[in-house]
């Protein structure tokens, strides 16, 4: 599907810009005109293309979605090259299951990164954590990036690496109220950013992320473009998915369910 996508998109930047133009031609005027072929990018929009140098930090355990939601958008950026990393170039499950395939290993990463990118998880964050190897390239990598950013329980690690001291962040819910011990200053925005750190809340903000990175670096008619091909416009049949409108029982599940992961993370936060 990423190859249709991007060959969609190359189509567009034939189609879009010409649109307004078309409605005012005639059509002998049409009829005149030599058509230009459908590989022509002269009409291509100022900006429209990129190359811009992305990685996506693999470990075991992270949540699929939190990779493949910004993925999605990231990889249709044209021009842009998304890498996926991780410690070797073995297969690489996440906490559902799923198995990603690498591009690069840790110690392969190019020293020019445009965007660093962490997901999070639960146990497969926490290990990351206390990974002295994964921690070590985040910080170096981090330092290096002109943009560094997480989905969810990425931010931890982001954290963890030093990266959100003095700066606005924000994470999944259930740990939000961590993230002070890491010298952050809580947001409970969907998607923030604060320098060169932009964080995602929990999970689905990833593609609001990714879409927020296409408006960053493209502009509204591309990013609007993304939108209308994902077919992004979400009307769960729940409203729980905002913790300030999930009943009461339901959150409090939650919470006591994921008390041992809160407890650990808040024990790293502190030092111990």
């Amino acid at each position: 599907m990423n190859t249709e996508r991007r060959e969609f998109l190359r189509q567009l930047t034939c189609v879009l810009p010409g649109l307004a133009a078309l409605a005012q031609t005639t059509s002998a005027q049409a009829a005149a005109e030599t058509p230009k072929p459908a590989h022509d990018m002269s009409a291509m929009p100022p900006g429209w293309m990129g190359h811009e140098v992305i990685v996506q930090v693999l470990y075991p355990q992270f949540t699929a979605l939190d990779l493949i939601g910004p993925h999605y958008f990231l990889s249709s950026l044209m021009g842009a090259k998304v890498l996926l990393a991780a410690k070797s170039m073995e297969l690489v499950s996440s906490d559902s299951g799923v198995k990603i395939m690498p591009d690069i290993t840790f110690a392969d990463c190019p020293a020019a990164l445009d965007l660093l990118c962490v997901p999070g998880g639960t146990t497969g964050t926490l290990a990351a954590m206390q990974d002295a190897e994964t921690m070590a390239f985040i910080r170096k990598a981090g330092a290096a990036a002109k943009v560094v950013s997480s989905v969810c329980t990425g931010s931890l690690i982001l954290g963890a690496a030093g990266l959100l001291k003095g700066r606005k962040a924000t994470s999944h819910w259930l740990v939000k109220d961590l993230l002070h011990h890491f010298g952050a200053t809580v947001s409970n925005d969907r998607v923030v950013e604060d320098g060169k750190v932009i964080t995602a809340a929990g999970v689905t903000a990833g593609m609001d992320f990714g879409l927020h990175m296409s408006l960053k670096w493209r502009d509204r008619e591309y990013t609007d473009c993304l939108a209308l091909l994902a077919e992004y416009d979400p009307h769960p049949p729940t409203t729980a998915g905002d913790p300030a409108k999930a009943p009461a029982k339901t959150r409090q599940l939650m919470v006591e369910m994921l008390a041992g992961f809160h407890q650990k993370v808040e024990a790293i936060g502190k030092g111990g």
